[in-house]
């Protein structure tokens, strides 16, 4: 259940409400940036029948509540004059790792040659080994920056830590939150707090509910600005390095007002399969797609297996265009075409 109270509710009034609630034995979250009263499990709402102070009450039967679209139908909101949501699909693209100035220029300049407004790479890279290539740390973030500012990109790129905020604040126009992080419940409330876009990816072994109680975390600070990123599950068998979970699209879409993009890089594992999936996510009815691209795949030094070519990944380019007309959804819409 989620009570929105009025705007200019007197504090005696929202006094009053909790401690009726409290009397009842009802657990219970006040928001008060958000001027909300979340309740995860419902209760009769006959109780709250002639107070004082409520605008509306949802009564949600799911644990997640602030993400559920019985609290919300649909979101939408603007990066750098891009809408994200609504019916519109974005390309995000770029390295798995920022290497060097000139592989990120590189691609900076084929991005935008190709009409692709966000470029991703990772500054910082959470490695299974830790003798293997990590990124380049705030260099890395500074390449980024003055890459995508030279060729009018905008820049996604992964959080790990905390202590690491302030750094992506600066260099960031949305922050990834990657699959080992969707359960680090402390970092998501403390994105609550920022004005900044959270790409929130989906744990490699997360349910459903578990992935939009994570973005619970986040909108309960007040940060409204979330997407969530299907990247595949792990799975049992050997061929594929996550199972990419086409279905979670429209589940999502079904459960919750929050866009949804698909990352078929990570959930295949395998440049030759990230097409494919890519169109089927589309069709689906992803909000948008995060591609890995690199100048030369062969000498990545981070997930090469997966990252397209530059010529792969305008084959698939064509084949995305060839489908938007098919399904409504054109890419790079801005906000004004929106309108």
């Amino acid at each position: 259940m989620v009570i929105t109270l009025q705007q200019h509710i007197q504090p005696e009034t929202l006094h009053q409400l909790k401690a009726l609630l409290t009397l009842k034995q009802v657990n219970f979250s006040y928001l008060e940036n958000r001027n909300l009263i979340v309740i995860e499990k419902s209760v009769d709402p006959s109780v709250l029948e002639g107070l004082d102070g409520i605008e509306r009450i949802d009564l949600i039967a799911s644990p997640y509540q602030l993400s559920s679209i019985k609290f919300k139908k649909e979101t939408h909101f603007l990066v750098n004059g891009i809408s994200i949501g609504s019916r519109f699909a974005n390309l995000i693209a770029g390295p798995c790792s920022v290497e060097s100035e000139k592989q990120i220029f590189e691609t900076a300049e084929f991005l935008a040659k190709n009409g692709i407004r966000f470029i991703r790479g990772g500054a910082y890279k959470p490695r299974t080994s830790p003798y293997a290539f990590r990124g380049l740390g705030v260099d890395g973030l500074k390449i980024l920056k003055e890459a995508a500012t030279k060729y009018n990109l905008s820049v996604v790129t992964e959080l790990m830590d905390l202590s690491l905020l302030d750094q992506l604040m600066e260099y960031s126009d949305i922050i990834q939150i990657g699959s080992r992080n969707m359960s680090n419940f402390y970092l998501l409330a403390e994105l609550g707090k920022i004005d900044k876009p959270v790409m929130l990816k989906r744990g490699m072994s997360a349910r459903i509910s578990e992935w939009l109680l994570a973005a619970d975390y986040i909108l309960s600070g007040g940060n409204e600005k979330v997407i969530l990123c299907e990247r595949g599950v792990r799975s049992f068998d050997p061929e594929v390095r996550n199972l990419m979970d086409v279905a979670a699209i429209p589940m999502i879409q079904s459960l919750s007002h929050l866009p949804i993009i698909a990352d078929p890089s990570h959930g295949t594992g395998s440049a030759k399969f990230v097409a494919p999936l890519a169109l089927a996510s589309m069709v689906a009815g992803a909000n948008g797609l995060m591609v890995e691209i690199h100048p030369d795949p062969s000498k990545a030094l981070s997930d090469s297996q997966q990252a397209m070519s530059f010529e792969a990944f305008e084959n698939l380019l064509q084949d995305i265009r060839k489908l938007e007309s098919a399904i409504q959804k054109p890419i790079d819409a801005t906000y004004e075409a929106a309108q």
